[in-house]
């Protein structure tokens, strides 16, 4: 008897489903080619246009951006949106002119670009065609992969063992769809996918803090913690990115002198040997492991517009890209963390940390008792509530140090590959601040 999760993905649309074994047949062959460089994985660097290798190496700075974020599509990605609506969508989209096909940019990502695809209003739909779709492109350094064999072997590396995450997280994304716990799944291709566009208001981070917003994000959690996916369930993701990323922060090769000013601070805290104490650590904390988001932040999180969806659906988890059985400390933590960062900020470095907004003791107990709430009312479970409240605060502020050292390693690599305009190593600065203050809070050991 096929696992729901295994249904569901035969259930998919066939279009769909073509184009994802397409892509799984992309990453076998390149595996096949890469050999034992694919022990490498890294994120994918994201932008809306193929770029010459020699243009990755271009870097953020203050200076071009002092003006805040670009608000433009630019030709070649409109041109290249309008193909993949027409192509994968049915209905007008199929003979609408590209003159009349609307694209807007969508903020936020800071992984991926997002864009908002729409029919004009003077065009009805003539079926179940939606007439809005959201285009999620990643993966301009898969492109420039797949096009420049040899050219450069770091960055083909980074290509192509990334695409064990980008097959895993379209899998994830059309069960979850199925499952109605995400939205629907349009089209899917190797450069990106189209999403259905739920309409929202778009949460800020200051409204993580509300009590009654925090009671949902805590019972929604522990709903995801709950599901069952066909993945490996050995918790090897966290500590697995870590070292990864770590390798090749250590061995990063920074052009801009602003940059590797703040990289030389960094090299100064011997991350290595912070990594190990957090590995000593985190392995004397007691932590389940579940399937969990690993990316629980304002952004993520829709709330729903839509009237026909009752009161216990206002919001929806989103974006499963580093979702995977993990510690469930993690989610925890991590949300916790994401309450100091506002990303939404329009001038450089395009966030505002807030460290006076970690949420406080009473806060956290109230999200760790929304949690338990909901685990209860699908268990009957027998404990002691004050002891395990007590070791869920522990457990999810020592492993908020590892969101800080995850997301800090993470950032510098961005630093190196992405377009995407966010100040990326001074965000790195402050989480490993923010790392060193926790870790004298919570750890019982010097700061690093």
């Amino acid at each position: 008897k096929q696992s729901p999760g295994v249904t569901s993905f035969m259930r998919l649309r066939s279009a769909s489903y073509v184009s994802l074994f397409r892509l799984i047949r992309i990453n076998r062959d390149l595996r096949l080619s890469a050999g034992p460089l694919c022990r490498f994985r890294t994120t994918f660097y994201t932008g809306p246009r193929v770029l010459p290798l020699r243009e990755l190496t271009m870097q953020s700075s203050p200076e071009a951006f002092k003006d805040g974020r670009t608000e433009e599509v630019d030709r070649d990605t409109r041109g290249r949106a309008f193909t993949w609506c027409r192509d994968f969508l049915s209905g007008s989209w199929k003979t609408i002119e590209e003159g009349d096909f609307q694209i807007s940019i969508v903020s936020g990502g800071l992984s991926n670009l997002l864009y908002l695809c729409s029919l004009p209003d003077h065009i009805p739909s003539v079926g179940e065609e939606p007439h809005q779709v959201l285009l999620r492109v990643y993966g301009a350094i898969l492109q420039v992969g797949l096009s420049s064999w040899g050219s450069s072997i770091s960055y083909l590396t980074i290509n192509m063992c990334g695409l064990d995450s980008l097959v895993l997280e379209s899998v994830m994304f059309a069960i979850l769809a199925e499952r109605t716990l995400g939205p629907k799944l349009y089209g899917i291709f190797p450069e990106g996918r189209l999403e259905q566009y739920l309409p929202n208001t778009r949460m800020r981070t200051d409204q993580l803090s509300n009590p009654a917003i925090s009671a949902e994000i805590a019972t929604k959690l522990a709903h995801f913690h709950e599901m069952s996916m066909p993945f490996n369930k050995e918790p090897k993701w966290l500590f697995g990115t870590i070292k990864k990323y770590l390798d090749q922060v250590m061995s990063l090769n920074l052009v801009r002198e602003a940059h590797v000013k703040k990289y030389n601070k960094l090299m100064k805290l011997d991350l290595p040997a912070e990594l190990e104490s957090l590995r000593e650590l985190l392995a004397a904390t007691p932590s389940p492991v579940v399937f969990c988001h690993n990316d629980v932040q304002e952004g993520n999180i829709l709330m729903l517009e839509d009237e026909d969806h009752n009161s216990t659906d206002k919001f929806m988890l989103i974006d499963f890209e580093y979702s995977s059985y993990n510690y469930r400390g993690f989610d925890f933590g991590n949300h916790f963390c994401e309450w100091m960062y506002d990303y939404t900020y329009n001038q450089w470095p395009f966030y505002k940390a807030r460290p006076e907004n970690y949420p406080t003791r009473e806060q956290q107990l109230h999200f760790i008792r929304g949690y338990l709430a909901e685990q209860r009312r699908h268990s009957e479970m027998i404990m002691d509530q004050t002891q395990i409240e007590e070791e869920m605060i522990t457990e999810a502020n020592r492993y908020a140090l590892a969101s800080h050292f995850l997301w800090g390693l993470w950032s510098i690599i961005q630093a190196k590959i992405s377009k995407i305009e966010f100040g990326y190593m001074d965000y790195a600065i402050c989480r490993f601040d923010a790392y060193s203050k926790q870790k004298k809070l919570f750890s019982g050991s010097p700061p690093c």
